[in-house]
């Protein structure tokens, strides 16, 4: 009988090399190697995604002949094995059958298992022509009836391939305290090689090489990102709760069209986010819709303790005011009035409705929403001239006068998100965060009614934002140190705007929330390289350090200094899996799957260890502060004055305004 798999193996196997998994010690996570991918079979890993209290959706990727790439079209149709079990060396089986995949899903392999029981660690593989895949990890939700001590999941957006290596993503796969992974948006980056970021000077290149836009070349995008070993393995290691933002379409897209999108070069619009949709859907482990293929706002009951609403804030909505209308040299600068029409919309009329009926009959004590754009009010104090284009390369706002929105995010449809507010107020619905990505920031804000009258006018929700896996911060777009520059430019904002309680414009990499019945917990992980200390990212061997902890107190709406960084996970009993043998043995399932997805490298069967073993994320540490801040504000300014006026565009990419 094989021996368990430890932690190292399981890594190793899923396309992770040993000297690449991030080790816990008494002095913090040890920096690790480059790793190598893998070969087929399952070349592009395995994953599991939108776990319920009874079941699990399964995703893996086969390539069944050397001619059957990704977006190839060839290839036949084959039936995959799949296994799901209680145990890591997949013995005690609970759930077994086939699935059936080809060319016309692009060889994906998707199966929505049921039957499973609530708060549950499982694991799971696929098996082809005698080869299988590595044993991923899964859990299933906690029951309705449920009141969970705590859930914990990490946060995480904005992973540009070419703007650097997924070691946060690593950071993530290495952890044994987490229930799923939220992931809201830019999940891919869907421009041409060298268009934004660093890949051709860093060795990291999108493939195919040019603006996607056909249903083939998004099969190819997804791919390039999945061979990456750090993606694959957080995928093996945890469940994904996602929601797209742009660019997994088109940079700022909306209902009817998008920034980058020519319908005289590029074809009809719908078109394009037809096949950038059906991509999406058959590469990522997303239960399907029934009645709607197209939809992807959703919902998940996490027993008595929370409620999870997964807003589309892309597919629906208005077209944005202004976008690229801002003049940086203009003598009074306003913002567009019709911000403020009621007629436009950000969710639009059927998502709105159940965005809040759904607040309005949750029972349970926190009410989450993963929320692909900010929804805290923003007013922009003034800067020097200079400064702007480096400010709209991070927010998208006007900082001028002291007045100024993000048009693509909630701050260019006011109207929409007052009713949201004013519906959380006059319903008396407390204890709602946000939880937020896109910006290539840190934020931990208070969300006011009127950020106006603030603190007079009461805080209806927090906000909490996670930074980027990858894409730019602020130092990468003026060039500056990290901790320079941004210093002087988070201060004002703050200054300006007394709701916004912390801002960190430089660092990279990912959060990890911890939810109880009396406070919800974030901590922000930051990347760190000795080796490349200005751009962590661009370093394969980045490791991770605490950053910032923030926490929000039930029945405060309010947001206040934590300390962190979290410690060891404490499960209740209902959330603790017995021994294998305690539990009678289940039917394995014949059937097949409904929904195909994809896979990860042959070899024996390999896990990674039980959601039971937990551990501290690691020592506090404190970050560094380098640099003069104010005192490089103007300089650094000038140098970056042609940036970009958009934030993940590259600088030149925005047209001169008439």
């Amino acid at each position: 009988m094989p021996e368990p798999l430890d932690r190292r193996t399981f890594l190793r196997l899923a396309g992770v090399s040993a000297g690449a998994a991030l080790a816990y010690s008494a002095t913090g996570w040890v920096r690790p190697a480059r790793a190598e991918p893998l070969d087929p079979p399952f070349a592009h890993g395995v994953a599991s995604g939108d776990p319920l209290a009874d079941r699990v959706m399964l995703w893996t990727r086969l390539t069944p002949s050397a001619e059957a790439t990704p977006g190839s079209g060839a290839g036949g149709t084959v039936t995959v094995r799949w296994t799901v079990a209680r145990d890591p060396e997949l013995r005690s089986v609970v759930r077994r059958g086939t699935a059936r995949t080809g060319p016309g899903r692009d060889h994906t392999v998707k199966v929505d298992v049921d039957r499973l029981e609530p708060a549950r660690t499982y694991y799971y593989a696929f098996e082809y022509d005698g080869q299988r895949s590595v044993v991923g990890t899964t859990r299933t939700g906690p029951a309705a009836d449920a009141t969970p001590g705590d859930l914990r999941f990490a946060l995480v957006s904005c992973s540009n391939f070419e703007g650097g290596y997924f070691a946060g993503y690593r950071g993530i796969a290495e952890r044994d305290d987490l229930d799923f992974v939220l992931h809201v948006g830019d999940y891919i980056y869907e421009y041409e090689v060298g268009y934004y970021g660093a890949g051709p000077e860093i060795g990291r290149e999108h493939e195919p090489d040019a603006d996607i836009v056909t249903l083939d070349e998004y099969r190819q995008r997804y791919a390039c990102y999945r061979e990456d070993p750090d993606l694959r393995a957080v995928h093996a290691a945890h469940p994904f709760i996602m929601m797209w933002d742009d660019h997994e379409v088109a940079d700022d897209n909306w209902k009817g069209g998008a920034f980058n999108h020519d319908e005289e070069t590029q074809g009809p619009f719908e078109e394009r986010v037809a096949a950038a949709t059906q991509a999406y859907f058959e590469w990522l482990p997303i239960r399907e819709h029934t009645a709607d293929p197209r939809r992807l706002y959703r919902r998940f009951e996490l027993g008595g303790l929370a409620t999870l609403h997964m807003i589309d804030s892309r597919s629906y909505r208005s077209e944005q005011v202004g976008t690229d209308e801002f003049d940086p040299g203009a003598a009074d600068p306003r913002p567009d009035p019709e911000v403020d029409d009621p007629d436009r919309t950000m969710l639009g009329a059927e998502q709105k409705a159940w965005f809040k009926e759904g607040l309005s009959n949750s029972g349970a004590t926190w009410q989450l929403i993963g929320n692909p754009q900010m929804i805290t009010p923003v007013l922009f104090p003034p800067l020097p001239d200079e400064l702007t284009g480096q400010i709209m390369d991070m927010t998208g706002v006007l900082p001028r006068q002291g007045a100024g929105w993000n048009k693509d995010q909630w701050d260019g449809y006011r109207a929409a998100r007052q009713e949201i507010l004013e519906h959380l107020a006059d319903n008396g619905i407390d204890n709602t965060v946000f939880f937020t990505g896109d910006i290539h920031s840190s934020w931990a804000c208070d969300v006011p009614l009127d950020p106006g009258s603030y603190p007079t006018s009461p805080s209806v929700a927090a906000e909490l934002v996670g930074t980027s896996v990858t894409s730019d911060n602020l130092d990468e777009i003026t060039g500056s140190p990290p901790r320079t520059t941004s210093i002087a430019v988070e201060e004002s904002f703050k200054g300006n705007n007394r709701h916004i309680k912390m801002i960190e414009f430089d660092s990279h990499g990912f959060s990890i929330v911890d939810v109880s019945g009396e406070r919800v917990h974030m901590d922000w992980w930051y990347l760190r390289s000795e080796e490349i200390p200005d751009r962590p990212q661009h370093d394969p061997g980045a490791h991770v350090v605490h950053g910032q902890a923030w926490k929000v107190d039930v029945g405060t709406n309010a947001v206040s200094p934590a300390e962190g960084p979290l410690g060891p996970r404490i499960e209740d009993e209902e959330q603790e899996a017995g021994p294998p043998d305690a539990e009678p043995p289940a039917q394995p399932d014949r059937s097949e799957g409904t929904d195909p997805g994809q896979g990860e490298a042959s070899g024996p069967a390999t896990a990674v260890p039980a959601s039971g073993e937990r551990r501290a994320a690691g020592p506090d540490r404190e970050l560094p502060v380098t640099g003069a801040g104010a005192a490089t504000l103007g300089a650094t300014a000038i140098a970056a004055a042609e940036a970009l006026r958009r934030l993940g565009r590259p600088a030149g990419s925005v047209p001169p305004t008439e």
